[in-house]
């Protein structure tokens, strides 16, 4: 039997993805967004409102990363999700995290977050339906420590998602199955 439930936020997990900027005056801005997707393969979406400072920075720098959260950090991307930087100038340096300049794009590379994405500027969206910032993915960069050879082992990066029905973070690490392979044992000649 199944039950109605009261939430339309049902899609699980959202990625927790940490977006990062320069402020006007070179100082970084980093916010927690969920609500973030892949629309091609190097195009990401955000969305996000044009209210966030980091929103406002994307479109006056042109530039942005996206880094996958991990549970290591699960304290400092949370506190990114809840102090905006419009109200606390300080938020970046106050989590005691370290940054270095994107050697690809006018945007901050979060160092303690395993993989990033450095990201350029394609529009912002603000229709009805429009998912706000799109961005093209122009390097990725990934720590060595989640390397096995030459590939990310998403095992090592314990990446957290977010559970929207119960607002619980939850740690994305076990393999459970072969895309574009384990579907072949039911496909018909």
């Amino acid at each position: 039997m199944r039950k109605n439930i009261k939430t339309t936020e049902a899609i699980f997990p959202m990625p927790v993805l940490m977006i990062a900027t320069y402020n006007e005056d070179g100082t970084i801005d980093i916010m927690n967004a969920a609500w973030g997707m892949m629309i091609d393969r190097d195009i990401i979406a955000l969305n996000l409102t044009e209210t966030h400072k980091t929103v406002k920075n994307i479109k006056k720098r042109k530039a942005f990363t996206v880094s996958i959260a991990d549970s290591k950090h699960v304290c400092e991307a949370d506190y990114f999700g809840i102090v905006s930087g419009n109200n606390t100038p300080k938020k970046f340096e106050n989590s005691g995290l370290t940054a270095t300049k994107s050697e690809n794009v006018d945007a901050p590379i979060i160092n303690e977050f395993p993989i990033s994405m450095e990201c350029e500027f394609i529009e912002y969206q603000d229709d009805k339906y429009g998912c706000g910032v799109i961005g093209k993915i122009v390097n990725v960069t990934a720590d060595e420590s989640v390397m096995n050879g030459d590939n990310v082992d998403i095992s090592l990066v314990n990446a957290i998602s977010f559970d929207p029905y119960t607002h619980g973070y939850y740690k994305v690490t076990e393999r459970v199955g072969n895309a574009f392979k384990d579907g072949l044992k039911l496909k018909k000649e």
